[in-house]
């Protein structure tokens, strides 16, 4: 490992986090909440400084980062950030919040998981609110992507990290022929796109401030809310609809909004395998879900419509907003729903999951193997599109998928082992490994009652989410170290 070149960089993305840490600090003068103008201030300061001397002595010399390189800063980068992430929270006070309660806060936050341990949003300080809001805003996209915009400054190439920070199998693929003008077309769309969802959060019922955090964490897909009642706090059906659409573009490719954008293009969409199957998903996920709650509810035509679609494109994007207690619809829809989650949004967006282009690898690998069944002889290629895919892409999903499989059991042997009920540890585990957030039994609503032990594991559960296993389960093999 280069250490100079990866200390500059980790200290360099520590001071950029800063500024993050000391936005909030703005706002809460503006709204009068002095002792969080104190917090956020010091936070802020004690995050540059320690930046800043790693930086500092990490020397002059200059050079290229190797992909080993990429792989820890990444790694390193995203647990200092949870550590430095949550001091506001623990410097908050708050009643019955403890430092893993703060550590889990941030973490949750900055994989755009969504899941929470905090009660009382309501009467939460709104510097504070906006904050966690703010976090899954950055986690959306990787913050890391952001600082490889500039990158080049320091003399070290960014192409490494952007491969280690990028979800998706596809990590190879470039929308331009330098990784910085990359982050930087990445970042307009992203950007973008939340100006004009909070714009129509505000036309459509909205206040200034639930409106610019709820697009903070519309477009991120992570859930969070300035409300107890989540998203159920709107009653504008509007406003429910506003958050369908972006939910859904949210967790399409953003290569794909970025050609879209540049080349004012949009039927290149629906030439997309990956996006098709995406969309056939959260159709018949919605309609299956109103199908079911007709029969079974007393409610409007109308609201059941809505709360079906709604909560199908939140679970099935992996945003997890809520507008209902969706544990407590007949069981067949919660356990669909979460299952739909597993699958997730697209690569190269800001969802989780393991990614609808994995599950159509998957899909048409194992027609594959029938078709071999019935034809021994037959020649049999996985295609995406028209193009035939590399079998060793397929072959790295299909290890990616057996990792997933044994991190998930493992996980939920842990929990179990903590006393959790099975619904309770089955549903936490998937959620915070898909970076969904709201689970099933005890965690439905929040992650408050669980003990300590859990909740630091789960805090590694959504970093293995988020960073989609390989790149955090590859600093713990020695052979990585020894090469």
């Amino acid at each position: 490992m280069a250490l100079p070149y990866t200390t500059k960089i980790l200290g360099t993305l520590l001071m950029f986090f800063s500024i993050a840490q000391v936005l909030p600090g703005f706002l809460a003068y503006f709204f009068d909440e002095r002792l969080f103008v104190y917090n956020f201030i010091t936070t802020g300061f004690i995050t540059f400084f320690i930046g800043f001397l790693m930086y500092f002595f990490a020397g002059e010399k200059k050079g290229d980062l190797r992909t080993k390189d990429g792989f820890i800063i990444t790694v390193f980068f995203w647990t200092v950030l949870g550590f430095f992430g949550s001091i506001p929270f623990f410097l908050a006070n708050l009643e019955g919040v403890s430092y893993i309660d703060a550590l889990f806060e941030s973490i949750s936050g900055l994989t755009t998981t969504g899941a929470t341990v905090f009660v009382g949003l309501d009467e939460m300080p709104k510097s504070l609110l906006f904050y966690r809001q703010f976090l899954q805003w950055l986690g959306g996209m990787g913050i890391i992507v952001l600082a490889v915009a500039v990158l080049p400054l320091l003399g070290v190439g960014g192409m490494q990290l952007y491969k280690a920070e990028t979800p998706g199998p596809m990590k190879d693929a470039k929308l331009t022929p330098r990784i910085t003008e990359t982050a930087k077309a990445l970042w307009f769309v992203y950007a973008t796109m939340t100006f004009i969802c909070a714009v129509l959060y505000k036309i459509f019922g909205m206040k200034w401030f639930d409106a610019v955090c709820h697009a903070f964490s519309t477009i991120s897909i992570g859930g969070f809310s300035t409300h107890d009642a989540n998203f159920a706090y709107f009653e504008e059906t509007s406003l429910r609809w506003i958050a369908i659409f972006f939910m859904i573009i949210s967790g399409v490719n953003f290569a794909l909004h970025y050609i879209a954008w540049t080349k004012r293009r949009l039927f290149h969409y629906f030439y997309d395998s990956e996006v098709k199957l995406y969309l056939s998903i959260l159709v018949t996920t919605g309609l299956i879900t109103y199908i079911t709650l007709f029969t079974a509810s007393n409610l409007s035509r109308n609201e059941i419509f809505t709360d079906s679609f709604f909560q199908a494109v939140s679970i099935g994007t992996t945003t997890g907003f809520l507008t209902s207690s969706y544990s407590s619809w007949p069981l067949f829809i919660p356990v669909m729903l979460l299952t739909v989650a597993f699958i997730g949004a697209c690569a190269g967006s800001t969802g989780g999951g393991i990614k609808v282009i994995r599950a159509l690898v998957l899909l048409r690998q194992g027609f594959g193997e029938i078709t071999k069944l019935i034809h021994p002889n037959a020649v049999v290629t996985v295609k995406l599109g028209r193009n035939s895919l590399d079998p060793r892409v397929s072959e790295s999903v299909w290890g990616f998928f057996s990792i997933y499989v044994a991190v998930f059991l493992t996980m939920l042997m842990f929990l179990l082992s903590q006393n959790n009920d099975f619904i309770t540890s089955f549903s936490a585990v998937g959620a915070t490994l898909n970076n969904l957030g709201p689970g099933l039994g005890e965690v439905a609503n929040n992650y408050k009652e669980l003990n300590n032990a859990s909740k630091l594991g789960l805090c590694l559960t959504m970093l293995l989410g988020r960073l989609e296993i390989f790149t955090l389960l590859l600093v713990f093999t020695p052979a990585f170290w020894r090469s």
